[in-house]
């Protein structure tokens, strides 16, 4: 079966979505669609594809759509071709509060529609390769930092950085927030250019996520910490490094100086290929379309990253 599909807003994310599915098997980019005329002719000109100003006008001319406008575009948009039986990936975060989101997921599950939040990080080759190695985390931290860029600059950096981190902490904690502290301070923007989080669940486990967008240098660091082991991964970099506690250190041990004793440590370390996760991406909500199956990040897994991101947000705003 083919799927026709088309990505709304083509700015410098869009293009790069529209890119993608332009690679995929099996879809048909049957165009691309903008406000900004000159932006959208270029897109769909370099793709041989046909330009909409209006998404209206894609109406019953495509199956899927990939939504790449602004987050406070998000609502109407997705709810648009949510309530015309249109399948839809929407760019992390997926609404601008939770309330919106929830209206949305609710859509989708009316209308039996797929509906997937843009968390690309978990198509990370890295994270997938890391994932399945960490079985009871007890402590996670998280650094995502970044130069300031014009974009995104419309809503605070925890759901334009520190949202990818908090997707992924949820989808490792088999369990659920109950607190949260943050302190935070605007510096370039009016909004929350860096901000610390401490999170608890009902679990016991504490995650610590520290996101910045007025860095000199870029970071995507994140650490787990869990028995007998501890997980680093590089997302940036691609990297993993997994240490394992293989004994007792000095077990065994009849005297002498401990100093010379060997730590009971195996260390693995993986430098995987760092793939197109944004591709990945793209080719998993078209599978789940075609083989009508579960998305891999669900609407429901972007609303309860939205929901942390709020609380964090609040809790941080409190402070100043």
């Amino acid at each position: 079966m083919k799927i026709r599909s088309a990505v709304v807003g083509v700015g410098h994310l869009g293009r790069f979505h529209a890119q993608k599915h332009k690679m995929v098997e099996g879809v048909e980019l049957v165009g691309v669609c903008d406000l900004h005329e000159e932006q959208v002719r270029k897109v769909a000109n370099e793709l041989g594809v046909q330009a909409f100003f209006k998404p209206e006008d894609l109406i019953g001319k495509v199956d899927a759509v990939t939504i790449a406008a602004s987050t406070p575009a998000h609502f109407a948009l997705v709810e648009l071709f949510l309530k015309n039986k249109i399948h839809v990936l929407v760019e992390k975060p997926i609404a601008s509060t939770s309330k919106e989101a929830e209206h949305l997921c609710a859509l989708a599950e009316k209308n039996g529609l797929k509906f997937q939040v843009g968390h690309v990080e978990r198509f990370n080759p890295a994270f997938q390769s890391a994932r399945e190695k960490i079985t009871k985390p007890l402590f996670i931290e998280c650094h995502r930092l970044a130069p300031f860029k014009v974009r995104s600059v419309e809503v605070d950096v925890v759901l334009d950085l520190m949202i990818h981190d908090l997707d992924v902490v949820l989808a490792l904690m088999n369990s659920e927030p109950t607190s949260v502290s943050a302190v935070g301070t605007p510096v370039l923007t009016k909004k929350l250019d860096i901000v610390n989080a401490r999170v608890e669940f009902e679990s016991g486990a504490v995650a610590n996520l520290t996101a910045s967008r007025v860095s000199q240098n870029s970071q995507r660091k994140f650490r787990v910490f869990q028995p007998s082991q501890y997980l680093s991964i590089d997302f940036q970099a691609g990297e993993v490094n997994l240490l394992t506690k293989t004994g007792e250190w000095g077990e065994g041990h009849a005297g002498g100086n401990f100093a010379d004793l060997p730590i009971p440590l195996e260390h693995e370390q993986f430098s995987l290929e760092k793939g197109d996760a944004l591709l990945e991406e793209t080719k998993s909500f078209m599978e789940a379309i075609r083989e009508e199956k579960a998305v891999q990040v669900s609407g429901r897994d972007g609303l309860r990253a939205l929901t942390l991101a709020e609380r964090i947000i609040d809790n941080a705003l409190s402070r100043l």
